[in-house]
């Protein structure tokens, strides 16, 4: 009876994974520039459904959902994997500090500073992961350049990769998690009541 109950409680989290995996590659679709970044960087919002699923069932979905939406999305690569791989662990980045500290006190402070933390382990790990594999990827059909040269038509302190990293793409994600966070905090209990069902 017991294993009867567990086995249709994975069930029930594959189906809700696996929902929100595919919202989560929807949303991976629509992607917005904001004017004030370079404009190779568009924010879309398709960490989203992950952090709600993390919420609701744990770091661990989370980072499924991460991955199912970013398998989805090699059908139509243009990067040889390399940017799926990215965002996967950009995603992560956001998606399970935040979960790690609500899971610990589900109260709406615990949200607030969980997705904070999640914030800056995202910066942090977007510089790092367009320093040392976007950038030197992209390279190889745009020249290096020239990229910089579209973070420099709105910031003119953007005159090397160092500085394209620090004050295009970290403040980028900066604002990417707090867009993210404002949603997740808007929309997560207006949702758990149907993915705690």
């Amino acid at each position: 009876m017991i294993t009867s109950e567990k086995k249709k409680l994975s069930v029930s989290q594959m189906t809700k994974i696996a929902m929100l995996s595919v919202l989560a590659f929807v949303l991976m679709q629509i992607e917005l520039i904001v004017p004030i970044f370079p404009a190779f960087l568009k924010i879309d919002i398709s960490d989203l459904p992950a952090l709600i699923g993390a919420f609701a069932m744990g770091p661990l979905a989370g980072v499924a959902i991460e991955a199912v939406k970013n398998l989805l999305h090699l059908l139509q690569t243009s990067t040889g994997g390399v940017g799926e791989l990215a965002n996967f662990v950009v995603g992560i980045a956001i998606v399970v500090p935040a979960a790690v500290i609500y899971k610990r006190h589900k109260t709406k402070k615990s949200a607030i500073i969980g997705l904070a933390v999640g914030t800056l382990v995202m910066a942090m790990v977007g510089g790092l992961a367009n320093y040392y594999v976007m950038l030197p990827f992209y390279s190889n059909f745009m020249p290096l350049e020239a990229i910089i040269g579209m973070g420099a038509a709105v910031n003119k302190s953007i005159v090397s990769m160092e500085t394209l990293v620090l004050y295009g793409i970290v403040p980028f994600n900066l604002f990417k998690g707090v867009v993210l966070s404002f949603l997740t905090l808007l929309l997560y209990k207006r949702i758990s009541p149907i993915l705690h069902r």
